[in-house]
């Protein structure tokens, strides 16, 4: 009989399995506590079980563990870079950025970001969504992470580190809305179970405009930060291909109806390409957009993926200059948007964002991968 993986059950399966093995439902309680807010990697060291109920959860259950393959750490600013490992052999990288290294200048010296660690943790195995600027889209698509697995970096990360994780973002390798039901359980579980509350979470998106809805309606009180990067719709397309799918108008009403019944502001995510979406026109946009949902915007440098070996448009996008994207930040704080300029926390290491891939740097890509096609209307449903 397979032994049942406990990380990853919430304290309702962990209460049920306990029963499933004849034993009281409290006793799922006690898992979850062990788990979760202990940390415990083992049966045995869940020390106030009795010793007959470990040797009954030795036999019926596992406690699965990522495996750490490497972790580099950035000389310039200390961004640590984890490569993991998973029980079937596909690999995943997460990233620790330590306190004042996320923004510039005076946006990091606030006494929130003074005493900030986050955590970005990856959702799947690789992109099925091919933006033309994520090293992570060159892996293609192999598989979405389970509940368990999205949890595992978070504890192993705290177990390396040593230290405390303040903040946690969905933002490494994959798109979170496409692996909707286990990274929703992830966050209810480490909300409830692991220290972290859910408004210090942020779930960044590429666009999936029906799953913004859902977690509307389902009142979920996490950050949501949406990859737009242009209200061009022909060159949205062309840097992210799931514009075919749901198109700007209904990008943006999708984060309206967010807004509307969250009441948490959206942070729109815009990385400043040179002669692609630099222009005076283009941040009369975002200045527009902002009269209508209300928002913040983060201005992220492009980081250069020339290490995966992109083909077409991938390899021809350069980052604005800096003169240039110093004009287009200050005419958006002139028009009074919350405008944050991100750092490039973790570039000398490939830990950057966009920059997370596994296979251009750590060797081929295991058995299965496959390069994305994305025609119109095409994208897979979650």
């Amino acid at each position: 009989m397979k032994k049942r993986n406990l990380k990853g059950l919430t304290l309702r399966e962990l209460e049920d399995f306990s029963a499933s093995i004849g034993e009281q439902k409290y006793r799922g309680k006690q898992l979850f506590e062990w788990i979760y807010r202990k940390g415990a990697s083992t049966f045995a060291g869940m020390t106030s079980l009795s010793a007959a109920l470990r040797q009954k959860l030795e036999s019926a259950a596992a406690l699965e563990t990522i495996g750490l393959v490497e972790q580099r750490r950035s000389t310039s600013d200390g961004t640590t870079k984890f490569l993991f490992q998973l029980s079937d052999g596909r690999r995943i990288e997460s990233v620790l950025i330590p306190p004042r290294t996320a923004f510039h200048g005076s946006e990091a010296s606030e006494e929130e970001e003074q005493k900030r660690l986050t955590l970005c943790v990856s959702t799947q195995v690789g992109c099925p969504l091919d933006c033309k600027f994520c090293a992570t889209a060159t892996m293609g698509f192999l598989r979405n992470l389970t509940a368990g697995e999205i949890i595992d970096q978070l504890q192993r990360v705290k177990e390396i580190s040593g230290r405390r994780i303040t903040n946690l973002v969905y933002m490494g390798m994959g798109e979170p809305l496409l692996n909707y039901e286990n990274v929703m359980k992830s966050i209810d579980i480490i909300s409830t179970g692991m220290g972290i509350a859910a408004r210090r979470m942020t779930v960044s998106t590429a666009g999936w405009a029906p799953k913004i809805r859902q977690m509307a309606d389902e009142g979920r009180k996490v950050k949501l930060a949406i990859s737009l990067h242009t209200l061009d719709p022909r060159a949205r397309t062309e840097l992210m291909p799931i514009n075919h799918r749901f198109g700007l108008d209904e990008l943006v009403d999708a984060a309206e109806y967010y807004y509307r019944k969250v009441k948490l502001r959206i942070t729109f995510e815009y990385i400043l390409f040179a002669g692609w979406n630099d222009r005076e026109e283009d941040a009369a946009g975002l200045v527009k957009l902002s009269k209508k949902v209300p928002c913040k915007i983060n201005i992220i440098p492009f980081h250069s993926i020339a290490f995966t070996k992109p083909r077409g448009l991938a390899a021809s996008l350069q980052a604005s200059p800096g003169e240039r994207a110093e004009a287009f930040v200050r005419r958006l704080r002139e028009a009074h948007l919350s405008v944050f300029v991100r750092s490039s926390a973790g570039e000398d290491i490939a830990a950057a964002c966009g920059q997370l891939a596994v296979g251009s740097e750590t060797g081929p890509l295991p058995p299965g991968g496959t390069k994305p096609v994305i025609p119109r209307r095409s994208l897979p449903v979650a």
